[in-house]
């Protein structure tokens, strides 16, 4: 192996032991990922207190199982599928209503989420955002729990399709077909709002 080639595989090694001995410091592991999590579980179920709930018991499992962790994927991906996992068997038994807080929707998925971040906004255009974010909040109602999920990892998250499918365990071609499958409803949504809107 040449020089370089061994210097950039003995790095990526210490990197990657690095992320494994981090998991026996708990407590700096959810500081630095507790509002990451957070967020996600928030995003996926819209209950505060069971995003709270399952947040904790996220960082719980990890450290029980931090010998199982070999620093395959970031760490981030690796807690999020775990938090994933973890709101997939919470909605199985539980009943809840997703997405009030959805941050991306229009045709182009991102655009919303500039335009109602965007503080030169004229009041119009944030009546308008506000009415987008309620018609999309009543298509990812209709999405499937894996839909909802890719979602929120790609657009509240802004994670790449391979990290998506990492934290999933699916390939990253059916990650890609729950995605747009998840994008396509939104669309439809909103072309049915606006068209009934104009009527």
């Amino acid at each position: 192996m040449p020089p370089a080639a061994a210097q950039t595989a003995i790095l990526a090694f210490a990197t990657e032991a690095a992320k494994i001995n981090e998991l026996d410091d708990i407590e700096t592991v959810i500081r630095l990922y507790r509002s990451k999590i957070l967020r996600y579980v928030m995003f996926s179920l819209n209950d505060a207190d069971a995003a709270e709930s399952i947040t904790q018991d996220t960082f719980l499992k990890a450290y029980n199982a931090r010998a199982s962790f070999r620093g395959d994927c970031a760490l981030s991906t690796w807690l999020i599928s775990i938090a994933a996992n973890l709101v997939r068997d919470h909605t199985r038994t539980q009943k809840f209503r997703f997405w009030k807080n959805v941050r991306n929707t229009a045709a182009d998925v991102t655009e919303m989420a500039h335009s109602i971040a965007s503080r030169e906004g004229s009041a119009e255009r944030g009546m308008m955002a506000k009415e987008q974010v309620a018609h999309v909040r009543r298509a990812m109602e209709e999405l499937s729990a894996r839909q909802r999920s890719v979602f929120a990892m790609r657009f509240m998250e802004e994670m790449d399709l391979a990290e998506i499918a990492e934290a999933t365990g699916m390939p990253v071609a059916t990650v890609k077909t729950h995605l747009h499958r998840a994008v396509m409803a939104v669309r439809a949504q909103l072309n049915q709002s606006n068209t009934g809107g104009t009527r």
